[in-house]
């Protein structure tokens, strides 16, 4: 399968180029900042652009079967219009270069989530991830909208820990506390998604199992 990676940098996105390198997959990243991935020549093919630019994504896009998008804004609170602008540009690419399906990160807690959240986790959401929350859940809106073959993937808080395979997914799962989930067992869920048809229109909420 030949897959389009954006936010391969961060921590999320490097554990996706790994499982997909791995499994023989043709990858190409999309990167501000090639110089920051290290991968072997021949198995990545890197682009150099923002993931916020119409011409930058579409011209990664090209000849692609998915995309998938790990964007984040690291220890940010403030979105600056990060996620509705990277929307925009990957479906309008995704339109003009013929590319269907979309596997997209988000938080949980952003739009309809927020309703199975525990009171811990709401109050999180409250304050400080407002405002990057706020833009993600316009971006999911145009995704819906796009006429795509989307999944949105909603996991709790995220950690640095190894991928322990227990995961729960679901499209509601209840909360309690403030239950997290590894970046490795995000990265699987995202990987699987972009393989099966299973979560196409679909929500994803993903959290540790164990």
């Amino acid at each position: 399968m030949k897959l389009l990676i954006l936010g391969a940098t961060g921590p999320t996105g490097r554990h996706v180029v790994d499982l997909a390198v791995a499994a023989g997959d043709t990858v190409t990243v999309l990167a501000r900042r090639p110089e920051a991935l290290d991968e072997p020549a021949g198995q990545v093919t890197v682009v150099a652009g923002d993931a916020t630019s119409h011409s930058a994504v579409a011209k990664a896009m090209t000849g692609q079967d998915v995309v998938i998008s790990a964007l984040g804004r690291s220890t940010s609170v403030r979105a600056d219009d990060l996620f509705t602008r990277a929307a925009a540009a990957v479906i309008g690419a995704a339109t003009e270069q013929g590319v269907s399906r979309l596997v997209w990160l988000s938080s949980f807690g952003v739009g309809d989530t927020y309703r199975s959240a525990s009171v811990a986790q709401k109050v999180m959401y409250r304050t400080f991830l407002r405002n990057i929350y706020a833009n993600k859940e316009l971006s999911e809106k145009a995704i819906r909208s796009s006429g795509l073959d989307w999944t949105l993937v909603y996991p709790t808080l995220l950690t640095k820990g190894p991928a322990k395979g227990g995961y729960l997914a679901g499209e509601r799962l209840p909360m309690k506390g403030n239950p997290s989930i590894s970046r490795a067992d995000v990265a699987d869920f995202l990987y699987k998604a972009a393989h099966s048809p299973e979560w196409i229109h679909r929500d994803a909420v993903i959290t540790d199992g164990r």
